[in-house]
């Protein structure tokens, strides 16, 4: 219920002071399974597609979100329960395939669910290669892939900030690409082509500079290393940063 207020009050109060730019919504499934795959730019881009997208949204959020302590603890933990988040340890060795599991669940219940390709949010502002997680996601499941394209979400609250700032967002629907015809969920060449496919239409909507590589912050300790060389190969990308 509190879910629902939340949602209820979220959309008309960003709506009036926001404004934000929204194109294709419709293109969004009402019923079943989909899966959204968004470029990512800014720590608000999971909570613009929640409040945006025609239906209920589910996303990876990383632990810490949900485990403080004290009155904003609670308070956070609240707020992203409210708005779809799923609490994910991103410190794992099996942070990836633990994230996906989690997708899954939500998408074999005729769920909603967001992911990030990239893996993790741009600092430079261009668009990385894909990670092939969204693509098992969509091959295991056989749900429709939406991309999505956010611009001007990182100049909501850049780092630093510690409210949100009045900016202008645009927030693009694509046409849903089917997975059927792609191949196995277990083979890596349908994994990649899908994905490829994927990132091509959000690059197309979104008009960002290509990367034509990974992106990878920097490890932040000796288990985010070796679960890095682990998926060097084909790594999944679900991680929320």
């Amino acid at each position: 219920m509190f879910k629902t207020i939340a949602r209820g009050l979220a959309r008309p109060l960003a709506g009036a002071v926001y404004r934000p730019t929204v194109i294709g919504r419709e293109l969004v499934p009402r019923e079943g399974a989909v899966l959204l795959a968004s470029n990512h730019l800014s720590f608000m881009d999971s909570v613009v597609i929640t409040v945006i997208a025609p239906r209920d949204v589910r996303f990876l959020a990383k632990e810490e979100y949900f485990t403080g302590a004290g009155l904003k603890g609670r308070v956070s933990k609240t707020f992203f329960e409210s708005i779809g988040a799923i609490p994910v340890d991103r410190e794992s060795a099996t942070a990836a395939q633990d994230s996906l599991e989690r997708g899954r669940e939500v998408l074999d219940s005729g769920g909603a669910f967001a992911i990030y390709p990239e893996g993790t949010r741009s600092r430079d502002g261009r668009l990385y290669r894909g990670r092939t997680g969204v693509a098992w996601l969509g091959l295991t499941t056989g749900c429709p892939i939406v991309p999505v394209a956010l611009s001007g979400t990182e100049n909501l609250q850049p780092d630093g900030a510690r409210v949100p700032r009045v900016t202008p967002v645009t927030i693009r629907f694509g046409e849903p690409i089917q997975s059927a015809g792609y191949g196995e969920a277990g083979s890596a060449r349908a994994r990649r082509r899908l994905t490829d496919d994927v990132m091509a239409a959000i690059a197309a909507m979104s008009g960002q500079e290509l990367a034509n590589a990974y992106n990878e912050p920097p490890a932040s300790g000796v288990v985010e290393r070796v679960r890095r060389a682990m998926h060097r190969n084909d790594p999944g990308g679900a991680t929320p940063d």
